[in-house]
């Protein structure tokens, strides 16, 4: 019996995955080293190397090239943290925040998005900063209430507010190391850790 489905451009199809992934590969670099300091996609693709044709095919906006560069930064491969399983909100927060450091350009890229989302006219980065912030509320509540549950974080505090208060402070605090670097950021998340430990336990995170 003759098939009746038409032939898919398989191999098309990869090579632009390929392309596309080459491409966020090279803008991440440039980021890392650049930030997000106000600009064109026309000057963003002479630095990643590739023409204004191609950056538009495959990303369509500045705006959706600049939520895209974060988003695959923090990709598994392109992040070397280790953070043990049972690591409390917080302690995911320093070690997010210890890599960070080494990519400044790109933590100013994440404020900057964050900071256009609260502005109107950019659909993109404010869809990003809400489902990134709900996403991290919710990942972080439900591990307040398993801690909780073994007696490592007090009990007597609500795990929805927790949460909210651990990106809060997270963010916060990096905008101040972004102002200055002299900023005591680790060792302020550090000190939000032992206050949300239960009393009784002497496990401290690392500083």
């Amino acid at each position: 019996m003759p098939d009746d489905e038409s032939p898919r451009p398989r191999g098309a199809y990869a090579k632009g995955i390929a392309r596309r992934q080459e491409i966020l590969d090279r803008a991440i670099e440039v980021f890392a080293a650049r930030g997000a300091d106000r600009t064109s996609l026309r000057a963003i693709a002479r630095e990643v190397g590739v023409t204004h044709a191609a950056l538009t095919h495959y990303f369509g906006s500045l705006e959706e090239l600049l939520v895209s560069v974060y988003e695959e930064s923090n990709a598994p491969a392109h992040r070397h943290e280790t953070v043990p399983d049972d690591a409390t909100p917080v302690e995911r927060m320093i070690e997010s925040a210890r890599t960070n450091r080494e990519v400044p350009g790109l933590v100013q890229l994440y404020s900057s998005l964050v900071a256009s989302a609260l502005e109107d006219g950019h659909p993109v980065a404010r869809e990003f900063a809400t489902t990134r912030f709900a996403d991290l509320r919710a990942r972080f509540a439900a591990t307040v209430r398993e801690q909780q549950g073994r007696g490592r974080l007090r009990d007597d505090v609500d795990p929805d507010a927790v949460a909210a208060l651990v990106v809060a402070a997270s963010d916060g605090l990096q905008t101040q190391w972004l102002l200055d670097d002299a900023a005591p950021q680790h060792e302020a998340l550090a000190l939000l850790d032992r206050l949300l430990r239960s009393p009784g336990t002497d496990e401290e995170a690392a500083v």
